[in-house]
C-alpha cells in the first residue's frame, strides 16, 4: 500500500528524466578515467624517456598524447550534454539551489578551459619546442585534470551532505558560505576515493592494451614498457584505493546512515548486524539469496559486533530508497568491492614476482587477468556512481529536496523522444571515437612494421620525438 502511494506521488517525467541522466552519466564516466589520469601517465612516460634518452618511451608518450587529445574532444561533447541536462531535466533543483550547487560547476568550467589550452600546447609542442621546455609546459596538465574533478566532486558531495547556507521563510537558500558549500563533510572522502579510482582505472586500461599485445606475441620493448609503467602506477594505487574505499564507507555510515542501510540492505536498526554478499531485499524487509555472514556488517561499521547499524525503517518510507533501489545500490556496492578485491590480488601477484625475481610475471594467466583488469575497473567505477546516486534516493539534495520536486514539467513523451535522440547521438560519437582509435592503432602498427615515420599529413605523430625532421614533414 505504501509503495502504491509513493508511486502516485512520482511525476510521470521522473522515469524518462532519470533514464536519460543515467545513460549520459554512465556513458561520460567511461571517458573520465583517461581524462583525469592519462595526462599523468603520459608525463611519467615522457619524463622517463627524457631522463633515459629513450626513444621508445618518447614515442609511447607522444602516441598517448594523441589519444589524450581525441579523448578530450569526445569528453567535451558528452560533458556538455550533461551540463545542459541539469538545467533541462532538473530545473527545480537548479532554480532553488543553483547559487550553492553551481559553485562546483564554475570551478569545473575554469578547469576545462585551462585543460583545453594545455592539451593544445602539449600536443603542438612535439618537435616544435625544446624537449625540456615542452615537458615543463605539460606538467600543469595533471593538475588541471584534478581541478576539474575537484569541481564535479564538490558539487556531488554537496548533494550528499548539503552545507554552507541558511533557509529563509520561503525555504530558499540564502547567506551562502562558499567554503562550507565546497568543503562539505563528504567532499574529502569522495574526492580522493574518486581520483585514486581514476588513476587505478586508467592505469589498468592502458596496460590492458599492451597485455593483449603480449598475449598475441608482441613481446618487444615497446609493448613491455607500454605495459609496465601504467600497470605499476595502477598496482601501487590499488591498495591505497582499498583503504580509501573503507574510509568513505565509514563516512557514509556516520553522515548518511540511511544510504548505508541501503548499501548493506539493513532493514531494522540493531546491533550484531549480518553482512549479506549480494542478496535481494523485499518490501516486507525479508532478504532472499546471497551469502549471509553473521555480525560482519556491525564489525565492519564500527569494529565491534555490538555496533548499532541504522536500518531503513528508521525513517518513513517516503524518505528512504525503495526495496528495489536498495537492492540495486547493494549489488553495485558489492560488485565494486569484489572487483577491487580481485584487482588487489592481481597487484599483489605483480608485486610478489617483481620483488622476488626482479621481473614481470611471465604467466599467460597474469596477462589474461591484466587484459581484463581495465574493463573490470571501468565496471567498478560505474558501480561506484550507481551506489552514490541510487543510495541517496529519493533525495536529489539530501534531506532538502526530493527528485520528484526537481524534475522538469516537460511531457514524458517528449523526454522519451529526447532520450532516443541522445542514444543515437552517443552511439555515433562513441563509434567515431572507436574508429579513430583503431585507425591510429593501424597507422602506428604499419609505421612500426616498416620502420618508416608517419607522414606529415598524420601529425602530430610524425617521425620520432626531438630529432631532425624529415624533408616530407617540413612546412
Amino acid at each position: 500500500m505504501h509503495t502504491v502511494l509513493l508511486m502516485a506521488d512520482v511525476p510521470p517525467q521522473t522515469l524518462p528524466a532519470r533514464s536519460m541522466m543515467a545513460f549520459t552519466l554512465a556513458s561520460h564516466i567511461i571517458l573520465v578515467p583517461l581524462g583525469v589520469a592519462l595526462p599523468l601517465i603520459t608525463l611519467i612516460m615522457h619524463g622517463y624517456g627524457l631522463r633515459r634518452d629513450d626513444p621508445t618511451a618518447l614515442l609511447l608518450a607522444r602516441r598517448w598524447s594523441a589519444v589524450m587529445a581525441v579523448q578530450f574532444a569526445i569528453g567535451v561533447v558528452t560533458g556538455t550534454v550533461l551540463s545542459f541536462e541539469f538545467g533541462l531535466l532538473w530545473p527545480g533543483m537548479m532554480g532553488r539551489w543553483g547559487d550553492v550547487f553551481g559553485i562546483g560547476f564554475g570551478v569545473e568550467a575554469w578547469a576545462f578551459f585551462l585543460e583545453a589550452v594545455l592539451v593544445a600546447i602539449y600536443l603542438y609542442g612535439w618537435r616544435r619546442l625544446p624537449s625540456r621546455t615542452h615537458f615543463l609546459l605539460g606538467l600543469p596538465l595533471p593538475l588541471a585534470a584534478l581541478l576539474g574533478a575537484f569541481g564535479i566532486l564538490a558539487a556531488n558531495s554537496w548533494m550528499n551532505t548539503p552545507r554552507g547556507f541558511t533557509l529563509d521563510s520561503a525555504g530558499n537558500p540564502v547567506d551562502v558560505k562558499i567554503w562550507k558549500a565546497v568543503f562539505t563533510p563528504m567532499f574529502g572522502p569522495q574526492y580522493w576515493h574518486f581520483v585514486v579510482a581514476m588513476f587505478v582505472t586508467a592505469g589498468y586500461v592502458v596496460a590492458g592494451v599492451y597485455a593483449v599485445g603480449w598475449l598475441r606475441g608482441r613481446r618487444d620493448r615497446y609493448h613491455r614498457l607500454g605495459f609496465t609503467i601504467p600497470f605499476t602506477l595502477a598496482a601501487v594505487f590499488t591498495p591505497v584505493q582499498f583503504m580509501l574505499g573503507d574510509s568513505i564507507a565509514r563516512q557514509v555510515f556516520h553522515k548518511q546512515p540511511v544510504k548505508f542501510a541501503a548499501m548493506e540492505i539493513v532493514w531494522k536498526t540493531d546491533t550484531h548486524q549480518p553482512e549479506y554478499l549480494f542478496g535481494r531485499l523485499h518490501p516486507d524487509g525479508s532478504i532472499s539469496g546471497g551469502i549471509r555472514i553473521p555480525q560482519l556488517d556491525s564489525i565492519l561499521a564500527g569494529f565491534r559486533p555490538d555496533t548499532k547499524v541504522t536500518g531503513l525503517t528508521s525513517v518513513p518510507a517516503s524518505d528512504r530508497p525503495t526495496a528495489t533501489q536498495a537492492t540495486i545500490a547493494h549489488w553495485a556496492f558489492d560488485t565494486m568491492v569484489g572487483i577491487g578485491s580481485l584487482l588487489a590480488l592481481l597487484a599483489l601477484w605483480y608485486a610478489a614476482v617483481w620483488l622476488l625475481r626482479r621481473r614481470m610475471p611471465a604467466s599467460p594467466w597474469f596477462f589474461r587477468c591484466a587484459a581484463v583488469a581495465g574493463l573490470a575497473s571501468v565496471v567498478a567505477v560505474e558501480c561506484g556512481w550507481i551506489t552514490t546516486e541510487v543510495g541517496r534516493q529519493p533525495w536529489i539534495v539530501y534531506q532538502n529536496m526530493r527528485v520528484a520536486e526537481a524534475v522538469t514539467a516537460t511531457r514524458s513523451t517528449s523526454l522519451w523522444i529526447m532520450f532516443g535522440l541522445v542514444v543515437v547521438v552517443y552511439v555515433f560519437v562513441f563509434g567515431s571515437f572507436l574508429a579513430v582509435l583503431l585507425k591510429m592503432r593501424s597507422r602506428w602498427r604499419l609505421a612500426d612494421a616498416t620502420g618508416e615515420p608517419e607522414t606529415a599529413q598524420e601529425t602530430p605523430e610524425t617521425d620520432t620525438p626531438y630529432g631532425p625532421r624529415s624533408a616530407g614533414s617540413r612546412r
